[in-house]
């Protein structure tokens, strides 16, 4: 039994590798559908450092160690904070007024999930997914993007060895998450090449298609 109805929340899930441009669409898609965007990674890290925190000390471990945390805290993580945008929204009584008039609650979760098994638990315990928004970018697009984001971003994995081993991971491990949920008519692919704005007009347009309007505050 999951947690949350989808005839209540709307749950997208955001993949694409590293540097096919997430985190810059993910603020286009907060801005003008209504979205809550979710991060499994800074929801682990915050957490790490959250007085008391029953997660803290093991996040911290799984971590330094550099193991994969275990997906029951990842997505209790996500399920908490779904939880706290949706008590905060009904306190506000601020329910977002969709373009379709369904009034239901958006979640945008990007970067999650990384695995077949967590996509599977998530659906189980959290909520069913309405679709998966995949950006499809060549590796040597990609590469280009994060090492001219490595001049100035100061992260350690912003160089090309860095970038290949984390395109390679996720190519091994993400993208039959990809192909399971295309499987089942839950996926918009999107090719994430060109500006920042030629993206947004593809990701907008298969919105769209699909019957998803911008929200209407």
């Amino acid at each position: 039994m999951s947690r949350f109805s989808p005839t209540e929340t709307t749950v997208v899930f955001l993949l694409g590798g590293p540097g096919s441009g997430k985190g810059t669409q993910s603020t286009n898609l907060v801005r003008d559908y209504g979205f809550t965007h979710l991060s499994a990674g800074d929801l682990l890290r915050a957490e790490q450092v959250r007085e008391g925190s029953q997660y803290g000390t093991l996040i911290k471990s799984y971590i330094t160690e550099g193991k994969i945390v275990p997906m029951e805290i990842t997505v209790a993580l996500l399920s908490n904070a779904m939880a706290e945008t949706l008590e905060e929204n009904s306190k506000k009584g601020t329910a977002q007024k969709q373009g379709n008039g369904a009034g239901k609650a958006r979640f945008l979760i990007d970067g999650f999930p990384r695995k077949l098994d967590q996509a599977v638990f998530f659906e189980e315990t959290v909520c069913p997914s309405e679709f998966t928004l995949f950006l499809d970018c060549p590796e040597e697009v990609m590469e280009k993007r994060l090492l001219k984001r490595g001049e100035t971003s100061g992260r350690d994995d912003d160089n090309a060895e860095s970038i290949r081993k984390r395109f390679r991971t996720f190519v091994e491990t993400s993208m039959p998450v990809v192909d399971a949920f295309e499987g089942q008519g839950k996926v918009i692919k999107v090719e994430a090449t060109g500006s920042v704005e030629e993206v947004y007009e593809r990701i907008q347009a298969s919105f769209e298609a699909r019957g998803v309007r911008p929200a209407s505050f």
